[in-house]
C-alpha cells in the first residue's frame, strides 16, 4: 500500500523515461505568495505540497518528485511521467479529460493537485533552496557509496537526477543570490560517469561537483542556516522526501523499487549531517526534543543497512511514517516557538 507521509516537492529517482521538468514549483512551509493571491502562511499552518498538505502540487510546473507525491497516492507506476507528458493543463479536472488519470482515480488526489502558481518569499524560500540543494546532497552522497562498492550503473541515476531533475528548479535562486553556476560540474561528472565509469578522474569530478552545491549552501549565511528555525525546516522536508521514497521503493513487503530505496538513504544521510550542525544548540535549549531526533535518526538509519537494496524492509512503512511524523511534529514546536 502506498500513502503519504506528509509532503515535499522536490526530486527523487525514477526509472522512467524522463520529459523536460518545467520551471520552478514549490512548496515549503513558511511564508508563501501565489501570483492570483497573495496569502502568507506560518510554519504551523503549511506543510509541503502532498495529500494531507494546504499547499497543492501544480501540475503545470511541478518536478517529478513532487508529482511522485501522486503517484504514489494511487499507486500507479510511471505516473508522474504521464502527467508531466499531457501539460498544459487549463484546470486540475484535465488529468482525466487527458486521460492521465480516471475520474475515480482523480476523486482520489483532487485536494492534493491545482494549477496555481506559488511564489516563495522570506524564509519559505531559504527553505525550498536549502531543501532543494540537500536532495542533490543526498543524490550524490549515496552515488558515491554505489561507485566506491564498484556499482556505477546503479550510480550513475543518483549522479543524473541533481542536473536532470533539480537543477532547473534551483537555477533562478541561484542567480538571485549571486551563485556562480555550476551545472556543467555536474553534467561533466554526469557524462564521464556514463562514457567511463571506472575513470580515476571520476573521483576529482566528483569532489568538484560537491564541492560546488556546498558553495552555493553557503549563500545563506551560516549564522542563519545554523538557526534550529530554519535547519529543521528543511530536516523536516528532506525527511518527508525520503519517506515518499521509501514508500515508493516497497510492495508486497519487498522493495521492489532499488532506486527509490537509495534515494531515500541518501536523503536521510544527509539529514543526519545537517542536524550536526545544529546539534549542540538543540541539546542546550531543546534536550527532549534533541534525544528524540537522535534516537529517531538512528531508527531510521536501521531502515538502510547498505546502499545496495536488501530484498525485504527492514522497516515498515507504517513504522517509517510514524519516525518522520513524529519528528516533524517535535521540529514544529521548537521553530513555533522561535
Amino acid at each position: 500500500m502506498l500513502s503519504l507521509v506528509g509532503a515535499i516537492a522536490i526530486s527523487a529517482c525514477t526509472n522512467e523515461p524522463k520529459v523536460s521538468t518545467a520551471p520552478t514549483t514549490s512548496v515549503t512551509s513558511a511564508t508563501t505568495e501565489s501570483k492570483t493571491e497573495s496569502k502568507t502562511e506560518t510554519p504551523k499552518d503549511s506543510k509541503m505540497a502532498g495529500h494531507n498538505s494546504k499547499v497543492k502540487i501544480n501540475i503545470n510546473e511541478a518536478i517529478l518528485s513532487s508529482l511522485d507525491k501522486i503517484e504514489a497516492e494511487l499507486g500507479i507506476a510511471g505516473l508522474s511521467n504521464k502527467i508531466q507528458a499531457a501539460r498544459p493543463y487549463a484546470k486540475v479536472e484535465d488529468l482525466v479529460s487527458k486521460k492521465v488519470v480516471t475520474a475515480e482515480q482523480f476523486e482520489k488526489i483532487k485536494d492534493m493537485v491545482s494549477i496555481e502558481t506559488i511564489v516563495l518569499t522570506g524564509e519559505a524560500k531559504d527553505v525550498d533552496y536549502l531543501t532543494k540543494l540537500g536532495l542533490m546532497k543526498g543524490h550524490m552522497i549515496v552515488a558515491k557509496e554505489l561507485l566506491d562498492l564498484q556499482k556505477p550503473d546503479q550510480a550513475f541515476p543518483h549522479i543524473e537526477h541533481p542536473v536532470e531533475e533539480i537543477y532547473a528548479d534551483v537555477e533562478a535562486q541561484l542567480k538571485e543570490r549571486n551563485v556562480k553556476e555550476f551545472k556543467q560540474s555536474l553534467m561533466d561528472l554526469q557524462q564521464l560517469v556514463k562514457s567511463k565509469p571506472t575513470d580515476p578522474s571520476i573521483t576529482a569530478k566528483y569532489q568538484e561537483a560537491m564541492s560546488s552545491i556546498d558553495t552555493a549552501i553557503a549563500a545563506i549565511p551560516e549564522a542563519q542556516r545554523q538557526s534550529p528555525k530554519l535547519a529543521l525546516q528543511v530536516i523536516n522536508a528532506i525527511l518527508d522526501t525520503a519517506g515518499t521514497e521509501y514508500m515508493a521503493a516497497i510492495a508486497n513487503d519487498k522493495i521492489k523499487e532499488i532506486i527509490e530505496y537509495q534515494d531515500s538513504r541518501g536523503f536521510t544521510i544527509y539529514v543526519e549531517q545537517l542536524y550536526k550542525s545544529i546539534a549542540t544548540t538543540m541539546e542546550k535549549d531543546h534536550p527532549d526534543t534533541h534525544k528524540q531526533f537522535i534516537a529517531s535518526l538512528e531508527k531510521l538509519k536501521s531502515a538502510y543497512p547498505s546502499p545496495l537494496a536488501p530484498e525485504k524492509p527492514v522497516l515498515s512503512v507504517a513504522e517509517m511514517s510514524t519516525l518522520i511524523k513524529a519528528n516533524e511534529q517535535a521540529a514544529t514546536k521548537v521553530y513555533a516557538k522561535s
